[in-house]
């Protein structure tokens, strides 16, 4: 895999940040894109030579163009795309629920990854590359009244429909769906449940599939 390039967005921290490492570990470069600039920036130094900074927020289709084309110039050419980036809500519920948070749950959710693969599939053609997605485990249940989890099941989806329009020129989509991951996601830490860095090697184990094994889908979840 060494030489390969992956798009990464929600790369400043969490799940994001712990692809990138590991990414880079197995020999990508990686490009790391999110709105925090001083956070994206550290994690590029940190890496090294394998990493490009890209500061930018996924619910924009030009950010996102401007990025994967700095990306592709950079590394010559993008090899994977993992729409990662996400969010949750405060109020639970239907009845509950604040519509202004459904907005921007909507956007970053389900519009930010339709712009993520929209951005990267001209890219990602070019190399027969690989698009991963987060889902969660709640996209693969009924939770009571949430909403984010009805995004999660939009996500689940769409890869699977992605999955087949991109295997007509040899492309490849995957959704990864763990359950609950000990991230800044929750207010209190979650120290016994799956860490950023369990779900980043699922990413990989897909990424590292045979191109005649398709992962459609990596589904984690904690012990305890």
């Amino acid at each position: 895999m060494s030489g390969k390039t992956i798009f990464i967005t929600g790369a400043s921290s969490g799940i994001g940040a712990a692809t990138a490492r590991a990414a880079a570990q197995a020999g990508w470069n990686v490009g790391l894109f999110a709105r925090s600039a001083d956070k994206v920036a550290a994690l590029a130094d940190e890496i090294g030579d394998k990493a490009l900074a890209l500061p930018g927020d996924a619910t924009d289709l030009a950010s996102q163009t401007e990025a994967l084309a700095k990306l592709a110039d950079r590394f010559g050419g993008i090899d994977a795309a993992y729409a990662n980036a996400g969010t949750g809500i405060s109020k639970a519920g239907t009845e509950n629920g604040d519509p202004d948070e459904w907005q921007g749950l909507v956007a970053l959710n389900v519009m930010g990854v339709l712009l993520t693969a929209k951005a990267a599939i001209p890219h990602l053609k070019r190399t027969k590359g690989h698009m991963v997605m987060t889902g969660s485990a709640a996209g693969r249940t009924h939770i009571k009244g949430s909403i984010y989890g009805a995004t999660k099941w939009f996500v689940h989806g769409y890869a699977g429909n992605l999955a087949e329009e991109m295997r007509e020129w040899g492309g490849r989509c995957t959704v990864v769906a763990p359950g609950m991951v000990n991230t800044a996601f929750f207010n209190e830490g979650k120290p016994d449940k799956l860490q950023p860095e369990d779900v980043a090697d699922a990413v990989m184990l897909a990424l590292a599939a045979d191109p005649r094994c398709a992962v459609r889908e990596v589904f984690l979840m904690p012990q305890n």
